[in-house]
């Protein structure tokens, strides 16, 4: 195993022990924006979860950009890269110059050449994207891109699991809170 592959595997495995180990979202979300960033030479990942009502993507974790890069406007679902949406994974070679990207001068300004869209999904539904930049021009091997729908993966399972365990805490708070009810007890928790 070359010492590239070897680094993505244990990068891997890093991302799912921290899935593993806590159902804290943004801890975990936080792990896998940062090793994507580490793994693969980029200036920065953000990752974003879909909003249907509002037609907006909401920035859920981000590492390596700036804050008033992070801070630069609602993204539209509609307006930035939508085909990730569609469940594609979308390259944007130059990103100042490609119209799919909502936020072109803010991108120069970040020093953003090219953007990496990544969906993730859940039961087959798209429920966000996986977006990478780098400060220079960069096609993407089918490798590297086979790691990174392997990460964004990783991070829907993570999504579902912190759903699915707040759905569950708040189900068990429901009844608790009922028995206490009916047998007249006060909760002092």
């Amino acid at each position: 195993m070359t010492d590239e592959k070897s680094f993505w595997l244990d990068s891997y495995k890093d991302v799912v022990k921290a899935i593993h180990s806590t159902l804290d979202i943004r801890e975990v979300l936080g792990i896998l924006v940062g090793k994507v960033v580490q793994v693969m030479n980029v200036k920065g990942c953000s990752l974003y979860l879909f909003d249907p009502d509002r037609r907006r993507l909401e920035l859920v974790s981000s590492h390596g950009l700036s804050g008033k890069y992070i801070g630069k406007g609602p993204v539209g679902a509609d307006q930035s890269i939508a085909e990730t949406l569609e469940g594609k994974t979308v390259l944007i070679p130059d990103a100042m110059k490609d119209s799919r990207v909502q936020y072109r001068r803010e991108a120069e300004e970040e020093g953003i050449y090219s953007i990496l869209s990544v969906p993730l999904s859940m039961k087959g539904q798209v429920v966000g994207a996986l977006r990478l930049y780098t400060s220079e021009p960069r096609n993407f091997l089918k490798e590297e891109i086979d790691f990174i729908e392997t990460l964004a993966e990783m991070g829907a399972i993570a999504i579902e699991n912190a759903r699915s365990y707040e759905s569950i805490r708040k189900d068990y708070e429901y009844v608790l809170n009922d028995l206490f009810y009916f047998y007249g007890y006060r909760r002092s928790i």
